[in-house]
């Protein structure tokens, strides 16, 4: 099996106009070792901070496997970045990835995953493709976002070790594309520190059952 391992570090190339607003969904690769701070990566920009960054996005991750499904189902390269993550991962199963789950990158970074990305319509502007945020989502492979929990550097090729399974079972795809009330009562009962939004969308949804 391969090892796990960042594959690209992406940040802001050219910000672009999007559905209404300014967009930073255009990530590129960058060479070399990039600082990651509590915020997100040197050099990276977030526009509408009203749904994008912040200690519980702080990163964007996605994997080069799920890029290959949507390479083959859209029939066009998808390149590092296209979908607008920072770190593209190789070997190591995002949409899988249980919400509360942490990996070390490298020698001194460690993230936990926090919660699937809910795509909007800048994504289908950059793809040139009318809707295909939704298509997206349904999917449930919509890449997970980061806090950072050690600071440091990463580089392209540094090794991605899970360090931490919080043991709840409740997955990014699960709960991107196929919650239930069982998973929110799941996630609430699993003692974990959910964000904010994530915790108020369990409790909604969990409500529904009482």
């Amino acid at each position: 099996m391969n090892e796990a391992r960042l594959a690209a570090v992406n940040v802001l190339f050219v910000l672009r106009q999007g559905a209404g607003r300014t967009t930073a969904i255009d990530k590129r690769p960058v060479d070399g070792p990039v600082e990651v701070g509590e915020l997100g990566l040197a050099g990276d920009v977030q526009c509408d901070t009203r749904y994008h960054g912040g200690p519980d996005k702080a990163l964007y991750a996605y994997s080069t496997e799920d890029a290959a499904w949507w390479a083959e189902e859209l029939d066009r390269d998808v390149a590092p970045g296209l979908f607008g993550e920072n770190l593209t991962v190789e070997a190591l199963d995002v949409s899988e990835a249980e919400i509360g789950e942490r990996w070390r990158i490298g020698s001194d970074v460690v993230v936990e995953v926090r919660q699937p990305r809910t795509p909007c319509d800048n994504l289908s502007l950059r793809l040139g493709i009318p809707g295909f945020h939704r298509q997206f989502r349904a999917s449930g492979r919509v890449g997970a976002y980061l806090s950072v929990i050690h600071t440091g550097t990463v580089t392209a090729a540094d090794p991605i070790t899970v360090i931490h399974k919080p043991g709840h079972g409740i997955t990014i795809a699960a709960w991107s594309a196929r919650r239930t009330p069982e998973h929110a009562e799941q996630l609430l009962s699993s003692g974990i520190d959910l964000a904010p939004p994530l915790r108020a969308s369990a409790r909604r949804l969990a409500h529904r059952t009482r």
